[in-house]
């Protein structure tokens, strides 16, 4: 055999090994992730967010894009339009709006606080009811907890660092 024989044959052969570690990479690729885990369409998914003092429950039942809040509808809750806003944002992000009914128990804090709080658990729990959201989420900031909290009044202040006028004299 002739070098350039040689060299055409042991090219051929590269070939052939490089397309089978091409099919077992990819049958390993199948076998290593994992399959989600589908949540029943008529289950709720429940979920809890903070903001400042406010906490809020969240019940995400597949519907037609209702809210009921305290017993209330959204706009009777939050007649802002910044807080109704704020409060679909998750569900517009993932393109959702008009698929889920949302049931949710609001308590504490101030009216911004609230809709904060609801904007979190709603998000959560549309990643818990289909994983494939949470980048979308993640990257809009929707699942970050604002963790901002009142500083508490000192002994000595008038606020948590407002002091009293100083008289020299």
């Amino acid at each position: 055999m002739t070098p350039e024989e040689t060299a055409e044959v042991a090219s051929e052969e590269t070939v052939e090994v490089d397309e089978t570690a091409e099919v077992a990479s990819e049958e390993t690729a199948e076998a290593v992730a994992p399959a989600p885990i589908p949540v029943p369409t008529g289950r709720p998914v429940q979920t809890v967010g903070r903001r400042k003092e406010a906490v809020v429950r969240v019940r995400l039942v597949p519907g037609n894009g209702g809210f009921k809040l305290n017993g209330k509808s959204l706009e009777q809750y939050f007649p802002n339009k910044v807080h109704q806003q704020l409060i679909k944002e998750p569900l517009v992000t993932v393109e959702r709006v008009e698929s889920f009914d949302v049931l949710a128990t609001l308590h504490g804090g101030g009216p911004s606080g609230q809709a904060g709080a609801l904007r979190m658990a709603i998000a959560r729990a549309l990643v818990a009811y289909e994983a494939e959201d949470r980048p979308a989420l993640k990257k809009a900031g929707m699942l970050t907890r604002d963790a901002r909290e009142k500083e508490r009044k000192k002994y000595g202040l008038k606020k948590a660092r407002k002091a009293p006028q100083y008289s020299k004299r």
